[in-house]
């Protein structure tokens, strides 16, 4: 198999700047045995890079869930943009787990990153800003939310973007399921962007054109939300929740109490709020991969 080169350069400078330290902490050594240690150790690193995959590849897009071997065979392959997601853990209302924004995001990074062809998907950032922490604002007002500083935030997203730079691949894509999250994300492009001198770093608000979603749901699907419950909970929220995994909506409790309904319009039966939720998921995917695609052409 064919290894392409770019990737493995700067994985080798990583490597021989994390070992460095580890043999100057060693002051019995001579400076020629740190050298010798240090070029073996990088010959190892070598070799390891070159090894083919022993076995057949995992068919996923998520970087966590694949071998490093998996990943460099697919940078190798082409996929050298990856997409940065953003979620929350926050209140949702009585009946939506607190990880609403993280599973949308399960099933919209994969759909974008499998139209796309040339992407895989970076861990969901899932923990960001959700108001101040003391004294609690926001969503910090209700149990079971956890919020970080901004700093903290974009300090993690500078970390993750440059990381995937570093491996070699050329386009970072930053997408939020979340209205806060969107500054943090447009701020650290730009700035990793003019770090760099080039645009790697790519913050794609498009992912976010809920109105567009809600015009679908409403003029295409012909279903419109007649009333607001007060809960920070949605019909076209739900709906694609449900495309990961209905038991985080709480499908069967709230079929059983009578409470399967949101702003005035059923969850049930789950099949056909599940055919919603892909259909409004497709609508944010398009938006995503034209906005992507157009940008790296």
């Amino acid at each position: 198999m064919l290894i392409r080169v770019l990737p493995v350069l700067p994985v080798l400078a990583l490597a021989a700047a994390a070992v460095s330290p580890l043999f100057a902490q060693q002051p019995q050594l001579s400076e020629e045995e740190r050298a010798r240690r240090m070029a073996e150790y990088m010959e190892q690193v070598k070799k390891d890079l070159a090894t083919p995959t022993p076995i057949q590849a995992l068919d996923s897009v998520w970087i966590e869930e694949l071998t490093w071997m998996e990943v460099r065979d697919a940078m190798a392959a082409g996929k050298t943009t990856a997409i940065v997601s953003t979620g929350g853990i926050e209140q949702n209302g009585p009946y939506v787990a607190t990880g609403k924004h993280n599973y949308i995001l399960e099933s919209s990074c994969e759909m974008i990153a499998r139209q796309l062809g040339d992407a895989l998907c970076a861990p969901i950032i899932k923990l960001v800003p959700e108001g101040s922490i003391d004294p609690p604002s926001g969503h910090m007002l209700y149990p079971g939310t956890i919020s970080v500083r901004q700093e903290t935030f974009e300090a993690m997203l500078e970390d993750v973007v440059s990381s995937l730079k570093a491996h070699g691949f050329e386009t970072v894509a930053l997408i939020g399921d979340s209205g806060g999250n969107q500054r943090g994300m447009k701020n650290v492009a730009e700035r990793l962007n003019e770090r760099w001198g080039q645009k790697i770093a790519l913050f794609v608000p498009e992912y976010y054109a809920n109105d567009e979603v809600m015009r679908f749901m409403n003029e295409d699907l012909g279903i419109v939300e007649p009333k607001n419950d007060g809960l920070h909970d949605f019909y076209w929220a739900t709906a694609m929740q449900m495309v990961t995994d209905p038991a985080t909506v709480r499908y069967d409790e709230r079929v059983a109490a009578g409470k399967a309904m949101i702003n005035g319009v059923s969850i049930a039966p789950k099949e056909d709020s599940i055919k919603v939720g892909r259909q409004l998921l497709q609508v944010r995917v398009e938006a995503t991969v034209a906005a992507i695609q157009s940008a790296t052409r």
